[in-house]
């Protein structure tokens, strides 16, 4: 039995999913069937799960734990040809933090748990208990392997397995983009006469009504931030009270629930077409 093929049925027998890779590193290509993921090969869909396809050819979503799938005659050339072993680590409930130099580890051993480490050629790969969104470089050197990613078999590595801890999570956190307000250019008053919207207090209650109603969204945020931006371009679009600190403030409240600032530009943007005001 071909030696790579041992290993991947010894890992598969604990629960561990695997699959073959081909020089490189890297998984093999889309059969004839899914090229180009004509199949709607699950590496592009945003949920993990398995590959439908009988072939090794979907990287992190070909892992698989079933020896009839491991041994049968689509995966026979890949495992001939397999330059090594890898494995989906949030299949097996597992996340492996991928120190790539010096550096990276040093920086490992001063702010990370301890737990089971396996050498790699370059580092070291951290192992956890417990899966997470895998990412790429989410510091200088070191990346995040566990769901819907895959991680060389290297290994069971020395040293007992600690949960995963809280400050790994926080590495694929992202610190919210700076906020760019968009200036609402709007026409003056008919006439030069005083815009009845112009006293602070009915505005920034106006405003802050705006933020509330955007914070306290727990579901269709995307169409909430619009229809609060429509709301208050509908009442304040007109008259020219609006500055670039109150776009500031409504961004900035969007932008705490997840929206970007693509989005926010987006959505008032589309606001200003609706009521007329796009032109101006």
């Amino acid at each position: 039995m071909n030696s790579h093929l041992r290993i991947a049925l010894g890992l598969a027998a604990t629960g561990v999913p695997v699959l073959p890779l081909r020089r490189g590193k890297v998984p093999f290509g889309n059969c004839p069937t899914c090229a180009k993921n004509v199949c709607g090969g699950r590496p592009n869909m945003k949920t993990p799960g398995p590959c439908a396809c009988p072939h090794p050819c979907h990287a992190w979503a070909a892992a698989t734990t079933d020896p009839h799938t491991l041994n049968s005659p689509q995966w026979a050339t890949a495992w001939r040809t397999a330059a090594a072993v890898a494995y989906h680590p949030g299949g097996a409930g597992l996340t492996v933090v991928d120190l790539d130099n010096a550096e990276a580890i040093g920086w490992a051993r001063e702010s990370l748990p301890a737990t089971r480490i396996v050498p790699t050629t370059r580092g070291e790969h951290w192992l956890y208990r417990g899966a997470m969104q895998g990412a790429n470089g989410v510091r200088p050197g070191v990346d995040i392997k566990s769901t819907m990613a895959y991680a060389r078999w290297l290994g069971p590595g020395s040293g007992t397995m600690a949960a995963l801890p809280d400050v790994v999570r926080a590495l694929i956190v992202k610190e919210p983009a700076p906020v760019r307000p968009v200036a609402v250019a709007v026409p003056a008053p008919a006439g030069g006469g005083e815009c009845p919207h112009r006293t602070p207090t009915y505005l920034d209650r106006g405003i802050a009504m705006a933020e509330q109603r955007i914070t306290d969204a727990s579901s269709a945020v995307h169409a909430t931030v619009y229809r609060t931006f429509l709301a208050v371009l509908s009442t304040h679009g007109r008259c020219g009270c609006l500055t670039e600190a109150h776009t500031a403030r409504l961004f900035t409240a969007a932008q705490a629930k997840g929206e970007t600032v693509r989005h926010c530009t987006d959505a008032w943007t589309n606001a200003l077409t609706t009521l007329g005001l796009s032109h101006v």
